[in-house]
């Protein structure tokens, strides 16, 4: 029989839950393993990014700039690596 753990993903403001995980869990499997699967898909949610950004506002503006900052870098790390 497999046992599944079921983790729901909740909002506590709201009350109502958006998503949830279910990890299955195989015959003889490490918990410690299950586990490091059920952290890796949490990451891929991006509900701590998500919380993260929504902390504090920030300015379409700024948001525009911090973009186009990023970009020029990025760029500027090819452009060495090409030469």
């Amino acid at each position: 029989m497999q046992d599944k753990y079921i983790l729901y993903l909740c909002s506590l403001k709201e009350r109502r839950c958006y998503s949830m995980l279910i990890i299955p869990i195989k015959d003889g499997e490490n918990i410690d393993r299950a586990l490091k699967r059920y952290k890796r898909k949490f990451d891929r949610t991006g509900v701590v990014r998500q919380l993260r950004s929504r902390q504090q506002f920030t300015k379409p503006s700024v948001q525009r700039r911090a973009e186009i900052q990023k970009a020029a870098y990025i760029q500027g790390l090819r452009d060495a690596e090409e030469n």
